[in-house]
C-alpha cells in the first residue's frame, strides 16, 4: 500500500473519529442545557412557594405587593433560563419583555396603595417604565441582527477577495489557495 492511500485513510478515520466527537459533545451540551433549564424552573417554583408563604404574614397591599414581587422573582428566573436554553436573539428580546411585563405587574401594584391622581400618575410612569423596556429589548435585537448582517457581508466580501487573488495562480497551487480559503471563511 503506497504513503499516499495510508494517509487518506488515516485522515478519513481522524475526521470519522473527529465527527462522533463533536455529535457527541453536541448532543452533551443540549442535554445538559435541557437538565439546567429543567433544574432552574423547578428552582423557581419552589422559590415562589417560599417567597408567597412568607407574604402569608401581611395583608392589604403590603400583601399584593409582596405576592407580586415573588411572582415576578419567578418569571423573571423562568425567562432568563428560557433565553439561555434557546440561545436566539429572540429568545433574549422575548425575556426582556417578559420581565418588563413582570416588573410592570409589581409597580401597578404598588400603585394601588395610592388614590386620585396620584395613582394615575404611578400607573403612567409605571406603563412608561415598561414600553421603554420593551424598546430597549427590540432596539437591541435589531442591533444585533444587523451586525451579524455586517459581519457576515464583510466575511463573504473578505472571500471574494480571496479568490480572486487564487485566480492569479495555477493547477495545484490555485486549487490549494481556494481551499484554503474556503477553509478560512467557512464557506
Amino acid at each position: 500500500m503506497n504513503i499516499i492511500k495510508l494517509n487518506n485513510i488515516i485522515a478519513t478515520v481522524l475526521i470519522g473519529t473527529a465527527t462522533i466527537a463533536c455529535s457527541t459533545y453536541a448532543n452533551a451540551a443540549t442535554d445538559e442545557a435541557k437538565a439546567t433549564y429543567k433544574s432552574t424552573k423547578e428552582s423557581a417554583e419552589a422559590d415562589y412557594k417560599v417567597a408567597r408563604e412568607k407574604c402569608n404574614t401581611q395583608s392589604g397591599n403590603p400583601k399584593d405587593v409582596c405576592i407580586a414581587e415573588a411572582e415576578s422573582m419567578q418569571k423573571h428566573t423562568k425567562a432568563k433560563a428560557e433565553a439561555e436554553y434557546k440561545n436566539t436573539n429572540s429568545a433574549r428580546t422575548d425575556a426582556r419583555k417578559a420581565m418588563a411585563n413582570a416588573d410592570y405587574d409589581v409597580a401597578k401594584t404598588k400603585c394601588n396603595a395610592s388614590t386620585g391622581n396620584v395613582k394615575d400618575v404611578c400607573i403612567k410612569e409605571a406603563k412608561a417604565a415598561m414600553v421603554a423596556s420593551k424598546a430597549d429589548a427590540k432596539a437591541d435585537k435589531k442591533v444585533v441582527a444587523a451586525r451579524t448582517d455586517a459581519r457576515d457581508d464583510k466575511v463573504d466580501a473578505n472571500y471574494k477577495v480571496a479568490i480572486e487573488k487564487c485566480d492569479a495562480l495555477a493547477g495545484a497551487a490555485k486549487d490549494s489557495c481556494v481551499a484554503t480559503a474556503k477553509t478560512q471563511f467557512g464557506k
